[in-house]
């Protein structure tokens, strides 16, 4: 049986990714705090720190290429209802040139937000306690995403005033949201549909990109 170690290290080299210098160590000391918390704030359906790295880490890193599409690499991302912090805590770590802002209106989740921004050391992280739709900074972000939010509708509904003009949405999905996809509202588009292979997770994933419709 793999350590955890040697699982995110073989999942990381499967998805791919080339990630900064200890930046699997600092994965790895977010999962131990994410379990730790865990037994008092039930943060996650998921106890086994085995299952934690397919289901949570890589989970969340086999997005992380879509962040920086193109030749513009989106310097602002909101993690909508992060919970956890998943994908956000994750992307941060794997993507520190962006500025990520973690959400969610439950405050014992961004206590432990905070906790982890703080004992990791991640600079690149804001935590906010507020209901997205009551929340209003002063600027926009590129990318909004979001891994067990809502529905498509809902999502992009409740963060539309988020989103700077020419930014998309993220969603990671399970199965293929065709009825989700059918119901959004007609000035949303959908631009991109990602199908994602997370190692060590026999489950179907997807990656919808949304952005305003022209």
């Amino acid at each position: 049986m793999k350590s955890t170690q040697a699982q995110l290290s073989a999942g990381v080299a499967a998805l791919g990714l080339s990630l900064p210098d200890a930046a699997e160590a600092k994965l790895l000391a977010y999962l131990a705090l994410l379990d730790k918390w865990n037994r008092v704030y039930n943060l996650t359906a998921v106890r086994d720190t085995e299952r934690m790295v397919s289901h949570h880490l890589l989970d969340s890193l086999v997005a992380a290429p879509f962040f920086q599409g193109g030749t513009h690499k989106p310097a602002s991302v909101l993690d909508v209802g992060s919970g956890g912090g998943l994908p956000g805590i994750p992307l941060a770590i794997a993507r520190p040139e962006l500025q990520v802002t973690l959400i969610d209106s439950i405050a014992k989740k961004t206590a432990f937000l905070l906790q982890a921004k703080t004992e990791l050391g991640l600079a690149n992280v804001h935590v906010v306690t507020a209901r997205v739709e009551d929340f209003h900074p002063e600027t926009a972000f590129d990318v909004i995403t979001s891994r067990a939010f809502s529905d498509l509708k809902e999502f992009v509904t409740l963060t539309r005033h988020l989103l700077e003009p020419g930014g998309h949405w993220l969603a990671m999905k399970g199965l293929m949201p065709h009825e989700e996809i059918a119901s959004l509202p007609d000035w949303v588009e959908v631009s991109a549909n990602h199908a994602l292979t997370v190692p060590g997770l026999e489950a179907s994933r997807h990656l919808i990109v949304l952005e305003r419709a022209a």
